[in-house]
């Protein structure tokens, strides 16, 4: 005999478990679907899980330093004495160098006086009581070692930097989308792991369940694919790709784990720091190591992975040329002989930033283009998504009257139709990381 729920959720990452909890206190009995052992086992679990509020775009500014307040509270956020072991959220606040790739962040901090999110002008000459020890030179555009100039400063000076002090950092993301699932099944929701969905039930035009590697079907109205980077999987097993202008794909990325350089305590006077004339980012890690990213520079190679269960999970050369980028800034950082990080699979969508959307199947909703710079916003897209649905679900006509979402930490309303699966391409995205 099937399970009858009131809505399916595929994928248990912290945007999924998030996505849970919300649906639950709604009232809705969900199940959440994972093929994984546990939850935010996957690309949650890669995740530099970096909080901060600068983005290419005012709905996803937005989004961000509304969600800055729930990380801010997260033990308020899921509920006193829901879960046992905590997050820790690190405040630490974000450092970005101004460059011609941002418009020396012009458009950003005019964004952040919309939305009444701080933010500090840092001269150039004043970088160094920020970042000690700084080489401010300028070394855009972004080389590889076997390229002429690689490492040669090609400016007297960056422009400048901005600090905004409303950012930081989750130190342990996997526990992250457990202490969500916690909160989730504490108001109802359930949960089930190591299971594989290989089938979108549908009835005249409308979902009606899943069906399960193992042959067994569950009834649901409603399905909600936050699966990641498998999201086009889901997206193409429902059949809703055609009626998507932006779409997903899975990009295989890299972070380096090294030690800060000596008499450097970047563990506890470090920040986000996010530098696109040298194109990487950073944040302090435990035991005063510091984690490097890349900002997608043109030189740089993508590696767009066509099967997610299949990929090299080695490091390459790329976290070797990540630190030396990071040390043409960081003055005496150290380039290990033996390579130390995490390699993790992005779910990008064509411009970097997400869906949030219904799709042209009635009843299936879409959580999808998310990896690489929405972990920080989860709280805030589990609320999206929740009302999205409720709202969808009861005849609201998204596409043609896109469903207004207030943010209640900072008191404002943003259109839902800015994450629209039918959208043009956002060409103010840095399409990058950064989104």
């Amino acid at each position: 005999m099937s399970k009858s729920y009131d809505a399916i959720i595929i994928g248990a990452g912290v945007i999924g478990a998030c996505t849970a909890f919300e649906m639950a206190k709604k009232g809705m009995k969900t199940l959440s679907i994972d093929k994984l052992p546990e939850a935010g086992y996957g690309s949650t679990s890669g995740s530099c899980a970096i909080i901060r509020t600068y983005y290419s775009a005012y709905e996803t500014c937005a989004l961000a330093y509304e969600g800055w307040h729930y990380w801010k509270d997260w033990e308020g956020y899921i509920g006193r004495g829901v879960a046992d072991n905590l997050i820790q959220y690190h405040d630490t606040g974000c450092l970005v160098i101004k460059t011609p790739h941002n418009k020396d962040l012009s458009v950003v901090c005019d964004t952040m006086d919309q939305i009444g999110c701080p933010w500090e002008n840092i001269p150039t000459d004043q970088i160094p009581d920020r970042l000690p020890n700084a080489d401010t030179r300028a070394y855009d555009p972004a080389k590889r070692p076997d390229d002429d100039g690689f490492g040669e400063p090609t400016g007297n000076a960056v422009n400048g930097a901005v600090f905004f002090p409303n950012g930081g950092y989750v130190s342990d993301p996997k526990l992250s989308a457990q202490n969500a699932q916690q909160a989730a099944m504490a108001a109802g929701a359930e949960f089930r792991f190591n299971t594989e969905v290989t089938e979108i039930k549908q009835e005249n035009g409308k979902v009606v369940g899943v069906t399960l590697s193992d042959g067994s079907r569950i009834n649901a109205p409603v399905v909600v694919n936050v699966a990641g980077p498998h999201s086009f999987v889901i997206n193409e097993m429902a059949g809703v790709t055609d009626g998507m202008n932006i779409n997903t794909r899975a990009l295989r990325h890299e972070v380096a784990h090294v030690p800060a350089p000596k008499g450097m305590d970047f563990e506890r006077d470090g920040f986000i720091y996010s530098d696109s004339d040298i194109h990487t980012y950073a944040r302090p890690e435990t035991g005063n190591h510091i984690l490097i990213g890349s900002e997608d520079p043109a030189c740089d190679p993508q590696d767009w992975v066509e099967n997610p269960d299949v990929f090299d999970a080695n490091l390459s050369e790329q976290s070797k040329i990540m630190t030396m980028r990071l040390a043409q800034r960081f003055t005496g950082l150290g380039i290990p002989e033996q390579a130390k990080g995490v390699v993790a699979l992005y779910d990008v969508s064509d411009d970097w930033m997400p869906i949030y959307d219904k799709s042209d199947l009635d009843g299936f909703y879409m959580a999808v283009g998310t990896s690489g710079n929405q972990f920080k916003n989860a709280p805030v897209a589990g609320k999206i998504m929740a009302e999205l649905v409720q709202k969808c679900q009861a005849g609201h006509d998204h596409d043609v009257n896109p469903v207004q979402f207030h943010l209640d930490y900072i008191n404002a309303d943003i259109s839902l139709g800015a994450f629209s699966r039918k959208r043009e391409i956002n060409q103010n995205s840095s399409f990058s990381v950064i989104g």
